[in-house]
């Protein structure tokens, strides 16, 4: 359990650093699906007089998270801080009953629209939680050595919170207060009413309440527990069910059993508090850890359902019928601590279907100590303190250092990372020790299991960023092999499905390696080809439409493959049908930015060939080794140059030597001639191949392909070479972080300097003032595009909600 970076506010001034009354609110913070950290401050983070005191919502990627935006200023305290599953969504409530969702606007984390709130007036919202969209996927353990991806991993049964019509799941949170009132905001699609709302009562009558939490039952209902704070008074457990009828929702709740904390209860009488109520897994139902402080220190104790038989008089017990079966919650296991808890946190996902389910209980003191404790029996596997000597060579804050508190912790999806805020709305993110039932407990992250999770990722479209942070950078080429190796056992129809996701999670990897920047330079352009050649060949459509064995991509790619020894591209095309790839001049037009990626990235592949041919055999991805991709890009240029004969201005541009010197068909036959050497011996190099590619920089100028732009984040190969833990700022980039990729530029190759959109492939300038830019590979694209023709209003929504290597976009400011 190591610290890995913390990120202070700007040193503070005297004044403000002794009222210690505007640090009295507890700071909350939670972990997206999508590892989006968002918390809570008591002033705003740039403030170092204290004139902004309030309650701040603020959001920022694990990433880069130096660069944090403000959702919201709220008067009253905010004490309910959740993401959604999907993590897009946020729901803020606070102390004065105000439920409040939110929502990335066009998928921008720095951009935020509310989309529905409503009041319960004179209520203290203390717990809240989304609907459950009833997607839940597990890794069967008896099958956690099978080679295939839908015998391993498996959907399992559990139903959506509240169903609509057809039996969608529908969108919404439940909030409960501390008078005992359980309420339900839906939202509705409906622009006047965007939101509506029910309330109920917990039990049969209200009773107050100081601590709740709330976990998803497999049928679709909620398990709330609560406690009234004294030892004395039992944990009370509910059954809530919300359902829509129409355009309203209606919320039932049913009492389940309840136990006292006996076992717990100090011998000497001193008074005892109930603290913190958490589901040790969200989505089981069925072991609850509660935390109680008293004067002398605290505990943590793990209480399990359990079905009980019963003994009843004979009288009344038929002998045919077996014995009577109640559910009783029964103790576990108690860890005692020293000093009060301030904060816990469990596993919010299981992976694996082991009932139950392997997870762990993290415990935050006010010593400002954070224990990892095992599940089953409570035993302290991990320990660290905020108050353990730090490095000298970085300044910080006495003061601060010695008064915080740890206020809230939360744990991420995977389970690889905890992030902690404390008093001052300080983040410290920590890396944790895998654990799990199927997997050995070790003092780092085993290559099986971090390969394990990456499949995981690849099967359910979790964010992956947390498991990179607790990677060593010498396990990670052969964790890429082990993944390549995974994925192609699978069956074809599996591999189309995952393979945007698998060429993202692989070239993640490959960019935390100073070896590995040209392998995930060559994986983005793969990404890229298939993307431009799925939008390309989604224009074309078949001129018979009676015939439907084979339309026009199909055809061309039957023709490609076919006539491999045939290198002229005028040849191919009498095979074709010229009808099937007509396309209308106005959408041509408009994908020429596109058009002429394709042919700069032809370009640079065959300048880069007698380099290729002279470097020794090594390991990774190279894309000119890539046969199926090569035979995309010759099958791209046959549509280009089809369309060019349809308008011509939507060919690519050169910069040639001699006016009547064809590329297009240089470039289809030299790519065939490297595709047919490479189907033979590898031993056998055609040298007049190469010859020819040598000459290439000579007859057209080659455009620069991919650009080596500085990047300042977590995840980079610079994290491997610092010392930890790493002392951030709010508003401040690390310039320690700093780093540029190396990649072998083509010889001959035109630098134009400008910064290239990452999506558009359009020049914006040397230093665009306004941005969107990926928080994960710090790639920019343009904030506000003009789509002209379907065609490329298609394209850019492809990449709406994420970057093309799956990160998060933000808008950036040159300052």
């Amino acid at each position: 359990m190591d610290l890995l970076y913390t990120v202070n506010r700007r040193t503070l001034s005297k004044a403000l650093a002794n009222q210690e009354s505007l640090y009295d609110v507890r700071s909350l913070c939670t972990l997206s699906s999508r590892n989006i950290a968002a918390f809570t401050s008591t002033t705003e983070l740039d403030d170092s007089s204290g004139k902004t005191w309030g309650s701040h919502v603020y959001v920022c990627d694990l990433n880069m998270p130096w660069h944090t935006h403000k959702v919201l200023s709220n008067k009253y305290n905010i004490t309910a801080l959740e993401w959604d599953l999907p993590g897009d969504k946020l729901v803020i409530a606070d102390s004065a009953g105000s439920v409040q969702l939110w929502i990335f606007k066009d998928h921008v984390l720095n951009d935020w629209v509310q989309i529905g709130s409503t009041c319960f007036s004179g209520e203290h919202i203390i717990g809240a939680a989304w609907f459950h969209n009833g997607k839940k996927t597990g890794l069967v353990t008896e099958k956690k050595d099978s080679i295939h991806y839908n015998e391993k991993f498996n959907h399992l049964l559990f139903a959506p919170s509240v169903r609509q019509f057809g039996g969608r799941a529908a969108e919404g949170v439940l909030v409960v207060s501390t008078t005992g009132m359980v309420g339900a905001v839906m939202i509705t699609r409906d622009f006047q009413n965007p939101v509506c709302f029910a309330t109920e009562s917990l039990g049969s009558t209200r009773h107050r309440i100081t601590a709740v939490d709330l976990c998803y039952g497999k049928n679709g209902h909620f398990l709330v527990a609560v406690s009234s704070g004294s030892i004395c008074l039992p944990i009370r457990c509910y059954r809530v069910l919300v359902r829509k009828n129409d355009e309203k929702c209606s919320i039932t709740s049913q009492a389940l059993p309840s136990f006292f904390l006996q076992d717990g209860a100090p011998k000497d009488g001193s008074c005892t508090n109930v603290m913190h109520l958490k589901f040790v897994v969200r989505e089981d139902a069925d072991s609850l850890v509660v935390a109680a402080n008293s004067e002398s220190g605290g505990f943590v104790e793990v209480w399990e359902l359990r079905e009980k038989s019963q003994p009843v008089h004979k009288l009344f017990q038929p002998k045919t019928l077996e014995p009577f079966k109640t559910v009783v919650w029964q103790h576990q296991s108690q860890y005692r601590c020293q000093c009060p808890i301030t904060a816990i946190a469990t596993t919010k996902l299981s992976i694996v279907t082991t009932v139950p389910p392997p997870s762990y209980v993290v415990v935050a003191l006010a010593d400002s100590s954070i224990h990892y404790l095992n599940r089953d029996c409570l035993k302290e596997v991990a320990y660290s303190s905020l108050n353990m000597p730090w490095r000298q060579d970085e300044p910080n804050n006495k003061y601060l250092k010695n008064s915080v508190t740890i206020s809230h912790i939360d744990i991420s999806w995977l389970g690889c990372i905890l992030l902690a805020c404390d008093t001052h709305s300080t983040l410290y993110t920590y890396k944790l020790l895998p654990e799990g039932a199927i997997f050995a407990l070790g003092s780092s992250m085993t290559l099986s299991y971090a390969c394990t999770l990456l499949e995981y990722c690849l099967v359910t479209g979790l964010d992956w960023l947390d498991l990179l942070l607790c990677l060593r950078s010498s396990m990670i080429e052969t964790l890429c092999e082990r993944l390549d190796a995974s994925y192609n056992r699978q069956t074809l129809p599996v591999q189309q499905f995952l393979y945007i996701q698998f060429l993202c999670i692989k070239t993640s990897l490959y960019r935390m390696l100073v070896t590995g920047q040209n392998k995930a330079a060559d994986l983005s352009s793969l990404l890229m080809v298939h993307s431009v050649a799925t939008a390309f060949k989604s224009l074309l459509r078949p001129s018979d439409l009676i015939s439907h064995d084979k339309g026009p991509a199909e055809s061309l790619t039957a023709v490609i493959t076919d006539a491999i020894t045939v290198s002229d591209i005028d040849k191919v095309l009498l095979h074709l049908d010229g009808k099937e790839f007509t396309v209308e001049p106005s959408t041509l037009q408009s994908l020429q930015q596109l058009i002429q990626w394709v042919a700069d990235l032809a370009l640079n592949l065959l300048a880069r060939l007698p380099e290729q041919r002279l470097q020794m055999k090594s390991g990774g991805y190279e894309l000119l080794k890539d046969h199926k991709a090569l035979n995309t890009v010759r099958e791209l240029l046959v549509i280009i140059r089809i369309w060019g004969l349809l308008r011509s201005s939507c060919l690519p541009v050169f910069v040639r030597s001699a006016d009547n010197l064809d590329v297009l068909a240089l470039l289809f036959r030299l790519l065939s001639k490297h595709v047919q050497a490479n189907g033979e011996i590898q031993q056998q190099v055609d040298d007049g191949l190469v010859d020819e590619c040598c000459l290439l920089p000579n007859q057209i100028m080659i455009p620069q392909l991919h650009q080596a732009n500085s990047i300042i984040c977590i995840s980079s190969p610079v994290l491997f070479y610092q010392s930890f833990p790493l002392q951030l700022e709010y508003g401040m980039e690390p310039e320690q972080l700093m780093y540029v990729p190396e990649l072998n530029p083509v010889e001959g190759c035109m630098h134009s300097g400008q910064i290239i959109d990452t999506i558009r492939h359009l020049y914006l300038g040397k230093q665009p003032l306004l941005v969107k830019q990926c928080t994960r590979c710090g790639g920019k694209a343009q904030l506000q595009n003009i789509p002209r023709t379907a065609a490329i209003r298609a394209w850019d929504q492809r990449w709406t909600r994420a970057c093309r290597c799956g990160g998060i976009w933000r808008i950036h400011k040159s300052s």
